[in-house]
């Protein structure tokens, strides 16, 4: 199998670290031009630094900005367009969990997280979505987790907002389908990112200790590696992956009680 994205312009919010920076890496390596999204300038900087090390071709571009702001949004969607001239795919990858007790929930706190992982993917994907049509060719990915479909006590709003994104991906695959655009959503489980090193860093123990321990919960026994994740989303917006669309993947060794 082959995946070759050469010719392809990549978007990819939350794209300076992560996930999202191994999907930068991993799309640049398979010849896609690849511009991230985030909000740390320095972050941004480094992230760059981090694909050409690895990928030396790699025709990047970093855009600062807060996507929970509509007009944050449209000002990334033009620097890209700026840069590269078309948008084909897009990865809507912002947001850690968030989640308290029900009651302790504000409306401001339900509102921040929607604007950041609900509307942020509205908001991108609206725009892109023309040019797709008009070439007939795009991919979708909504980076979500299995707590939206295996909500927990004390999950919210995480949850509740992923949940949402699961029926956006459900909705924008079905009106896509006839147009050549593909959308498809990606449920973390428990992976290796930065958000692990700062909590090992909090509770005071190594981020390896705090790595084994959250991943004997797991099936496999581990936790997984953002290159796994990669790897799959990779094929999704590739030629390869072209009769895939309107489903929700688990990435979490068998972590999920539903499939």
């Amino acid at each position: 199998m082959i995946i070759d994205l050469k010719g392809r312009t990549a978007v990819i919010t939350g794209g300076s670290k992560g996930l999202g920076l191994a999907m930068a890496k991993e799309f640049a390596l398979n010849g896609a031009n690849v511009a991230i999204v985030g909000r740390d300038s320095e972050t941004l900087k480094g992230a760059l630094a981090e694909i050409h090390t690895h990928h030396g071709e790699a025709k990047t571009l970093a855009v600062s900005a807060d996507v929970s702001r509509a007009r944050d949004v449209t000002r990334a969607y033009n620097e890209v367009m700026g840069q590269f001239g078309r948008i084909d795919i897009v990865v809507n990858n912002v947001g850690a969990s968030s989640a308290k007790p029900f009651t302790q929930i504000t409306d401001e706190d339900w509102q921040a997280d929607f604007d950041l992982k609900f509307f942020s993917a509205v908001r991108f994907t609206r725009l892109v979505w023309p040019q797709m049509q008009e070439r007939k060719w795009g991919r979708v990915i909504n980076t979500l987790a299995i707590a939206a479909k295996a909500p927990k006590a004390g999950s919210a709003p995480s949850s509740v907002t992923r949940a949402a994104g699961l029926a956006l991906t459900k909705i924008m695959a079905n009106e896509g389908a006839p147009h050549g655009i593909l959308v498809n959503a990606l449920l973390v489980g428990l992976i290796e990112s930065d958000q692990w090193q700062r909590k090992a860093k909090a509770d005071g123990i190594s981020t390896d200790d705090l790595v084994d321990k959250m991943g004997q919960q797991v099936p496999l026994g581990r936790m997984g590696r953002g290159e796994e994740f990669a790897n799959l989303a990779a094929f999704l917006v590739s030629e390869a992956g072209s009769y895939v669309t309107g489903t929700a993947i688990n990435v979490d060794g068998g972590l999920s009680p539903i499939v």
